[in-house]
């Protein structure tokens, strides 16, 4: 048997993919668009930054003691000699937030600054 085509189909061959081809105009009109976010946060930091400028009001300045640490003391016994009526634990949240602590170890040597009101 044998096959015959009555009318003239033509097959058209498979097209191929094209890739997505960007020109450098594409490329700057990205680049901008990428960027306007970065550019408003930046505006906005700068405009919204003066409220954090330093008034020319007087700023006064306390003074604090000062003990050196020696051999055997903990927070504890220092909190203990210079507020002998305060809470010892109340003492050593205060001195360690003054100082800067981050824990309760001390090193000999080691010059801690007290809080004002426990100054003598």
């Amino acid at each position: 048997m044998s096959t015959i085509a009555l009318g003239t189909a033509a097959v058209l061959p498979a097209r191929p993919a094209t890739r997505l081809r960007v020109t450098a105009r594409g490329r700057r009109a990205l680049l901008a668009a990428a960027s306007l976010p970065l550019a408003a946060g930046i505006a906005f930091g700068v405009l919204s930054g003066g409220s954090a400028l330093a008034s020319n009001e007087a700023v006064s300045t306390a003074t604090f003691e000062t003990i050196t640490v020696v051999p055997g003391d903990s927070l504890w016994s220092i909190a203990s000699k210079v507020a002998p009526n305060e809470d010892p634990r109340a003492v050593i949240d205060e001195i360690s937030d003054l100082n800067m602590l981050e824990g309760a170890t001390l090193q000999v040597g080691d010059e801690l600054a007290i809080p004002a009101q426990y100054a003598n």
